[in-house]
């Protein structure tokens, strides 16, 4: 011992390790060698790892390649670090993102930090290498944890999230389906819809949105574990991989199975670019809601004012009572992340040089963050936005009694030429369409109100002539 410090040592030589640390002589490399962002790998892939190693252990139990006491050491270790606190996640899993593109140091960190705790715990003499790692490589770890905890995070936040939201649009499309208000294309006066057939679309993208991601779990489910160095399986017994995979899906409640292909799944990480980019679609409809509810909320005078969102918080710090519509500006910007967090991984994704990606660390991280910032803003939009927000139905009206574009009605009665003359001359003079059209047909006004009533229009189909 030295003062605060122990010595530890690898195959380059002796380190100095702080005393509190679990972790030993290669995470202190790593840790000195790429002081860059001060940001960590995210728990969840953390907690991947430490389940690939409990199922490895287990397997290599079961092989006789570990003595049963090793291996029960093991998984006393992974079950202490699946119960840290955030704060020992960040204390003994310090590793900056932007280290080696394999994740060597991450998976060595991991190994150094059960090794000790399984020593100290029960007694037993663990390697981090030989024991920890063993029937392992970094490069079929680091990949198999992707697919872990991108799978997991999916399963257990986003969808349920998705669900909530779809929920609840579909709950405010169901209140809000008699209400007839002008529709917008080129962000000018259209005919007629509902406002529940508004909210309706938005719930069937959110419905399509999880139906994509649902696609790719099963592509995700498929791992890399047992091929270690390169995909030819290597200091692996040849079941492992099919024993491992049966071990994870019990200790994830979750199915998953060896690659198709081992030498793919370690120098590719297309499934991870695939997810991604199904996430950059939810990010893209996330961006249309948001933007929606920003355009018929906006005002409350001089905009649109079809809806009023919950006033949540003061809006500026110069003009008393202004509100904003936060919770949709900030899914804007989450959803503006997204879409740059997956231009990050495609490009990460193609640096699979030869047999090995090396931007693992980055896609796993970029592709977590992204989960986790569209779970979590999936449910504040759901809560504090759809579920909370009132028509001005005033508004509305109002305005679609003065939308010349109702005139459509009549194409199949009087002709596109003449409906057009009609709608001009609404624009013109700024009057109800009702009372041009009774000006400039022979139509009687109570045939007029009905051909042209909003509500018919909003059902679609052609209105024909009594």
């Amino acid at each position: 011992m030295a003062g605060n410090f122990r010595i530890e040592t690898d195959s380059l030589g002796d380190v100095q390790v702080a005393d509190s640390a679990f972790y030993g002589a290669q995470t202190q490399r790593a840790l000195d060698n790429f002081p860059v962002s001060g940001e960590r790998l995210p728990v969840e892939f953390i907690r991947a790892i430490v389940l690939i190693k409990k199922s490895a252990a287990e397997v290599n139990a079961e092989l006789g390649l570990l003595t049963r006491e090793q291996a029960a050491a093991i998984v006393t270790a992974c079950e202490r670090v699946m119960e840290f606190s955030p704060q020992e996640y960040a204390l003994q899993f310090p590793l900056d993102i932007y280290q080696t593109g394999s994740g060597t140091s991450t998976n060595m960190n991991v190994n150094e930090v059960l090794a000790y705790i399984a020593q100290r715990d029960c007694g037993v003499t663990v390697g981090a290498n030989d024991h920890v790692n063993m029937s392992q490589s970094s490069n079929d770890v680091i990949p198999t944890a992707i697919h872990v905890s991108a799978l997991l995070s999916v399963r257990d936040s986003l969808l349920p999230s998705l669900r909530h939201l779809q929920g609840e649009l579909e709950k405010k499309a169901r209140e809000l389906e008699d209400v007839v208000k002008t529709g917008r294309t080129h962000l000018m006066d259209a005919v007629p819809m509902t406002l529940g057939q508004e909210i309706g679309a938005w719930a069937a993208q959110v419905a399509q949105c999880r139906e994509r991601l649902r696609s790719v779990m099963p592509r995700l489910a498929q791992l890399a574990q047992g091929g270690t160095a390169i995909g030819s399986g290597l200091n692996a017994p040849a079941d492992f991989a099919e024993l491992f995979a049966q071990r994870l899906s019990v200790n994830s409640m979750q199915q998953f199975r060896p690659a198709d292909n081992a030498f793919a799944a370690i120098a590719t990480q297309d499934t991870a670019v695939e997810l991604s980019g199904q996430l950059r679609v939810l990010a893209v409809t996330a961006m249309k809601i948001a933007n929606d509810l920003r355009w018929m909320n906006s005002g409350p005078l001089a905009g649109f004012a079809e809806i009023e969102l919950q006033a949540l918080q003061p809006g500026s710090s110069i003009m008393p009572g202004k509100v904003n519509p936060v919770i949709a500006e900030s899914m804007a910007m989450v959803a503006a992340r997204v879409m740059g967090n997956d231009t990050t991984i495609g490009i990460a994704g193609q640096s699979g040089n030869f047999q090995l990606n090396v931007m693992l660390p980055l896609i796993a991280a970029t592709l977590l963050e992204t989960i986790h910032l569209l779970a979590n803003s999936a449910v504040l939009l759901a809560d504090r936005a759809i579920a909370t927000f009132t028509p001005k139905r005033a508004n509305i009206e109002r305005a679609l009694a003065r939308n010349p574009v109702l005139v459509t009605a009549l194409n199949p009665v009087i002709g596109y030429r003449r409906a057009a003359e009609i709608a001009k001359e609404a624009y013109r003079s700024g009057r109800p369409i009702l009372d041009v059209a009774v000006e400039m047909t022979d139509i009687q006004p109570a045939e007029l109100e009905r051909l042209l009533d909003p509500a018919n229009l909003a059902k679609g189909g052609i209105i024909s002539r009594n």
